[in-house]
């Protein structure tokens, strides 16, 4: 099955509901559960189901995309496997960028017609979740498709914030709408399962997963040159014309549409359970290895906290954290419902110095800081007794060092707070 398969993971816009995030890396390249990016949730998905020829294409802010994926996916040299990169360009025949899904495979289809291959997974590359996706395939197959959809069972208050279809008894799609309204909710629910119909879950989402048959996909990208994205106008236009099918999912899966639900999403990881599971050898995520030393903490109560390899800890307590690789915590500093993503580079004892000589907090968290309800971007400068107080409180609002949403501050990347600085309403 594996052979008969190519997977193409789309790369996004510019992604500025993940803004500051986004400021300077593509949503693919967002670093997620401290040691990962979010790029490695599909790649690892794909890896798992033995899948191991994958696109990746990209357009946005993609550097550092692209130095991830060079740096991470090696295989044999004597393997047909790779996961390379397809980054939008300009040709004689097309001057211009990628203009939105659809388009943006339309554009990249003369560089997969040299393969051999009978379908193709397409996915987004911004999205938690697990799937075997040979399950899916499976499905697709034994029905004789010509698309397949991944769905899921959403409540009512999420419907309207996604693509909602209806299917028949043998699970082929016979409508689809874009974002529904509320009041039209009601013509739209769903045969679920038992356990999906006890919580409410009764609407199908579209998870923006699909199964095109190759010649199929070809076929409509070259006689649709206007359709730009799949699920508001290839897949609707398909659904009276071809077989379509929903593959009904009941997993964890979130899309990391903003920073709310980017910020939920890491710091749902410190559950007890946690939805998303990190510690499943059958799902393993891979990702760049680091040659880091094991963390290392010194008079520090933690309490649901997870953390990554390389840090240096003295904090007085953690709670409900996640912290990245090469992070450095003062002595004192109590630090709760945050995400510290983390450091690229260590400073020696010597930088330090001289940082803090010259009035310049060292990278990382200095002493006797509190930081609540926070995400602080890679590489950021925080000196000692800094105090950061985000929730519902404060409002919306983008500054020189940090962003404010839905009450989460957002640390921008290499930002440097000084000594006494404060972020409280």
């Amino acid at each position: 099955m594996s052979n008969a398969v190519i997977s193409i993971i789309l790369g996004g816009g510019a992604g500025t509901r993940l803004y500051p995030l986004t400021r300077s890396r593509s949503k693919p390249a967002v670093p997620v559960a401290g040691k990962y990016r979010l790029v490695d949730i599909p790649i690892s998905n794909c890896l798992n189901a033995d899948l191991h020829r994958i696109f990746v294409l990209t357009q946005f802010n993609s550097a550092s995309l692209n130095k991830h994926i060079k740096n991470t996916y090696h295989f044999s040299h004597f393997s047909k496997a790779f996961v390379d990169i397809l980054a939008a360009e300009q040709t004689p025949d097309n001057p211009t960028w990628f203009q939105g899904t659809a388009d943006a495979v339309r554009q990249t289809l003369r560089h997969l017609e040299n393969f051999e291959f009978e379908y193709a997974l397409i996915l987004s590359g911004d999205q938690l979740y697990q799937m075997d996706f040979r399950e899916m395939i499976q499905h697709h197959i034994e029905k004789e498709a010509d698309i397949s959809i991944a769905t899921i069972p959403v409540h009512a208050k999420e419907a309207t914030e996604f693509g909602i279809l209806k299917t028949n008894e043998d699970s082929f799609i016979s409508a689809f709408i874009e974002k529904p309204k509320k009041e039209l909710l009601p013509d739209w629910k769903s045969e679920v399962s038992p356990e999906m119909h006890r919580e409410g879950r009764e609407y199908l989402a579209s998870m923006g997963i699909y199964i095109f048959n190759k010649q199929l996909l070809f076929d409509l990208l070259s006689n649709q040159p206007e359709a730009t994205d799949f699920g508001k106008e290839i897949i609707p236009n398909s659904i009276d014309a071809h077989k379509v099918l929903s593959f009904q999912y009941e997993g964890y899966w979130t899309d990391i549409g903003n920073i709310s639900s980017f910020f939920e999403a890491n710091l749902g990881l410190t559950d007890d359970i946690p939805q998303f599971n990190l510690f499943d050898d059958s799902k393993t995520i891979f990702s760049r290895a680091r040659m880091l030393p094991p963390a290392k903490i010194s008079g520090t109560t933690l309490e649901k906290t997870v953390i990554a390899d390389g840090c240096i800890i003295n904090a007085s307590r953690l709670e409900r954290c996640v912290v990245g690789i090469r992070t450095r915590i003062g002595k004192g500093t109590t630090i709760s419902n945050s995400y510290l993503m983390g450091n690229d580079i260590y400073q020696t004892l010597d930088e330090i110095s001289n940082a803090r000589t010259k009035g310049r907090p060292p990278i990382g968290i200095g002493d006797r800081c509190y930081i609540n309800n926070a995400i602080i971007d890679k590489n950021a400068c925080i000196g000692n007794d800094v105090r950061i107080n985000g929730g519902k409180h404060m409002e919306d609002g983008d500054f020189e060092k940090y962003t404010i949403k839905d009450g989460i501050v957002v640390v921008k990347k290499g930002a440097v707070l000084p000594d006494g600085f404060q972020c409280l309403a």
